[in-house]
């Protein structure tokens, strides 16, 4: 169909691509509420999405970029194993479209409304489950060097399937296999049937869409709306100026003080295409830093849509006209068995900044400073709990208003665990939680402020930290001075950036998290006679 013949009803457009929103986000709400763990229920660590029979995606809630940008890989992986009309599908393996371990996704083949035999579409949904099993509780090792080490491997299996009649027929031997092989097993569980249920509403939802449009008008109108994406993109990547654009930036590897792992970006902007290069970065890591290909597209894309059009309909038509290379087994293509938990979280993080650097020359009004540039990634478990949370911190300013403090930055998009939960399910005690003042970056415009989350465990369990600016600071724009490292404390002495160790009943764990880079130099604020305060600088008074 021509691009004019699908938009020439451009409300009906509009309706469309909200109906398909809608769809998504409803199945996040049913994902969230479903949920037996903290980290889905309360962090709202899931993502939900809707894919056509050929794989490409049609509508993404607004949940975790990381997720979102890489359930493309993980639909075809499952499209290769010839699912049926109803069939649910499970994997994690991070080669075969997942991110990493923790990261479960689910995969429904929704039936065609005439001929239910016919997969017509694919709800999906990935959620970051507590332990997968593993070498340590959490399945984020600091010291994980090969797969196995971060948890249960699981390539596209059949999960479930899913009746006509609305019902469920599990596959209990897969289930109990599974179950047997990670800790807090009922609360897997849980987890995985609240998945499976959030795909199953998103199956009723778009089977009612298709009867209320028509199969026909729908499929019509959703090309139309991924073709729309597509065109404002390519718009966007127009309005650059043609170049190449090159940026590199540094992740905080292993050792004290640690090594510098490389990551280095050159971005050639050609007429209204685009191509992502990763060649010079570093070799695949001995360590888990490293990132599949999909968590590196998950990140360009991110950074892409931040800069160009971050209000386009999310879909397949924002990445047609984005190639992204990167050779084979460096850093941020990495093959099998390299370990990866980390680079989901942590590598992730280091690819957006260096995308959003490369383009800052071009963005005009929408370069941003560095933000903190880490999940700061907390993980505590025995045999009985495990507890995971990503912090918050600075982001970076923009030529317009400071950074926002103590939020997630990047490539994470949740929730903290409130104290109260987090008290009430886990052996934990919160002693402090608070932000940390004058940590962001001084200039035109101020950097974020970080935070400050201390935690005292009630019970012996292990620790294992995966953060990242503990020694790089996130760098300013326009002249603006870099925001704080962060700071990583056990009992007040501190700690590598990224380690596992035991701990006692009593011992309390800090962290510091960093502050944002600031926008335009201190001296600029002299220029400013409006009376904003946000261009105030403020005093380094901050905690170190």
């Amino acid at each position: 169909m021509s691009s004019s013949s699908s938009l020439a009803n451009p409300i009906r457009l509009q309706v469309m691509a909200n109906a398909l929103a809608g769809i998504a986000e409803e199945m996040g709400a049913r994902l969230i509420r479903g949920s037996y763990s903290a980290n889905i229920k309360e962090r709202r660590d899931c993502s939900t999405a809707l894919f056509d029979a050929q794989g490409s995606c049609i509508a993404q809630a607004a949940h975790i970029p990381v997720h979102l940008g890489a359930l493309s890989e993980a639909v075809r992986a499952v499209m290769a194993a010839g699912p049926q009309s109803g069939e649910v599908f499970l994997l994690n393996d991070p080669y075969q479209g997942g991110s990493h371990l923790p990261d479960l996704t689910v995969v429904t083949a929704i039936p065609a409304l005439e001929e239910t035999t016919v997969v017509s579409a694919y709800a999906v949904n990935r959620a970051h489950h507590a332990d997968v099993g593993g070498m340590r509780p959490g399945s984020m090792p600091a010291d994980s060097t090969e797969i196995w080490q971060e948890g249960l491997v699981i390539p596209p299996v059949r999960l479930a399937r899913l009746q006509t009649s609305g019902a469920l027929d599990w596959n209990e031997d897969l289930l109990r296999l599974i179950l047997a092989n990670v800790r807090n097993a009922e609360q897997r569980r849980g987890d995985l049937q609240a998945q499976v249920g959030a795909n199953t509403i998103g199956v009723r939802r778009f089977r009612e869409l298709l009867a209320q449009f028509g199969e026909a008008e729908t499929w019509r109108l959703i090309a139309g709306v991924i073709d729309y994406s597509c065109q404002r993109m390519r718009a966007q990547i127009r309005a650059l100026p043609d170049g190449v654009y090159e940026a590199a930036d540094c992740l905080e590897g292993y050792g004290d003080p640690p090594e510098s792992i490389w990551i280095r970006v050159q971005i050639e902007v050609r007429g209204e295409s685009l191509r992502v290069d990763f060649t010079g970065t570093d070799a695949a890591s001995t360590g888990n830093l490293n990132a599949p290909l999909a968590v590196t597209r998950s990140a360009v894309l991110f950074a892409l849509r931040c800069l160009l059009d971050p209000s386009a309909p999310s879909n397949a038509g924002v990445e047609a006209p984005i190639e992204i290379f990167a050779p084979r087994g460096c850093l941020v293509n990495a093959e099998f068995p390299a370990a990866v938990v980390a680079g989901n979280v942590e590598t992730s993080q280091r690819i957006a900044d260096v995308v959003l650097r490369a383009l800052a020359p071009v963005a005009g009004s929408l370069s941003i400073a560095q933000g903190q540039g880490t999940m700061n990634n907390c993980v505590l478990g025995n045999r009985h709990f495990t507890y995971y949370e990503t912090l918050g911190g600075g982001q970076g300013a923009s030529p317009h208003r400071p950074g926002p403090d103590g939020i997630h930055v990047g490539m994470s998009n949740t929730l903290n665990t409130p104290i109260e939960a987090l008290e009430l399910e886990y052996p934990l005690q919160v002693i402090r939680y608070e932000l940390r003042q004058d940590s962001g970056g001084h200039g035109r415009q101020r950097g974020g402020w970080g935070l400050i989350r201390s935690l005292r465990v009630l019970e012996d369990c292990t620790l294992s930290l995966l953060t990242d600016r503990r020694h790089h600071t996130p760098q300013g724009e326009a002249g603006g001075e870099s925001g704080q490292v962060g700071i990583n404390l056990l009992n007040g002495d501190r700690l590598p950036s990224k380690t596992s160790r035991p701990l006692q009943a009593g011992d309390v764990i800090t962290l510091h998290t960093p502050g944002g880079g600031a926008w335009g130099s201190i001296e600029s604020v002299e220029s400013v006679s409006d009376g904003d305060a946000s261009g105030i600088p403020y005093s380094d008074s901050g905690d170190g």
